[in-house]
């Protein structure tokens, strides 16, 4: 995993967890040479918006492969 700042660290966005994504190294150039931008949602997980030749909305897509384990009891 490669960690990814959401604000750029070179545009004064900071390395802290609020401002960072994991990202494997092909998903990590991806999004930096393809238009794909990630935002992190109100309930704290990442989305990720295609470039508009895509998808004219720029629906934010989820990864939905793991669900977040139940807390234990």
């Amino acid at each position: 995993c490669q960690g990814h700042h959401i604000r750029h660290w070179a545009d004064g966005g900071p390395t802290e967890l609020a401002n960072l994504v994991l990202l494997c190294a092909h998903h990590h150039r991806l999004l930096h040479r393809s238009g794909w931008q990630v935002r992190i949602a109100s309930d704290g997980h990442p989305e990720f918006l295609p470039p508009r030749f895509l998808d004219k909305r720029r629906k934010p897509r989820r990864n939905n492969l793991h669900q977040p384990l139940p807390f234990a009891a």
